[in-house]
């Protein structure tokens, strides 16, 4: 199966520029967990992601209202995606490798096309249960929760 045919296609997205309270309105009025961080050119290109968790962080570490930090100051830079004529086995792949439960969808050019999650594909996998994908799915989501490689140092106070 192709990350196409699961992925969601109506995405919303931020600025660099843009107040982590736009973020986090998106996160909440979208009941999702990652907001893709686009080009200021207006372009569509994915510079970054952030997380609900890196809000949180960005908060904690500042000690500052969301709507004083930008969001360039708090997403990550290194981007990991797939294209929708990935496999679905690709897309779990990366997220083994990297740890995240989420993957923005892109065109060869870096523009953002829609987002696929390990939820979209434990959903699939559970309308067929039984196959070997389900099984995959669990070896996905145990590769994404284990601990990191090397421990994180304490957040500066």
């Amino acid at each position: 199966m192709k990350v196409e045919q699961l992925m969601t296609k109506d995405v919303r997205a931020c600025r660099p520029s843009h107040p982590l309270n736009c973020a986090a309105q998106i996160l909440w009025e979208y009941d999702c967990g990652i907001v893709p961080i686009v080009d200021e050119e207006g372009l569509d290109k994915v510079v970054g992601t952030l997380t609900d968790r890196d809000i949180c962080m960005a908060a904690y570490t500042r000690g500052h209202a969301l709507s004083e930090i930008q969001v360039d100051s708090a997403m990550a830079h290194k981007i990991y995606s797939c294209t929708p004529a990935a496999t679905l086995e690709d897309a779990m792949q990366k997220m083994q490798e990297a740890q995240v439960r989420r993957l923005p969808i892109v065109d060869e050019a870096g523009h953002l096309l829609g987002m696929i999650s390990l939820a979209d594909i434990a959903r699939e996998a559970k309308a067929h249960a039984g196959t070997p994908a389900l099984a995959r799915v669990g070896e996905t989501f145990a590769a994404i929760t284990g601990p990191r490689a090397a421990p994180v140092s304490a957040p500066p106070k």
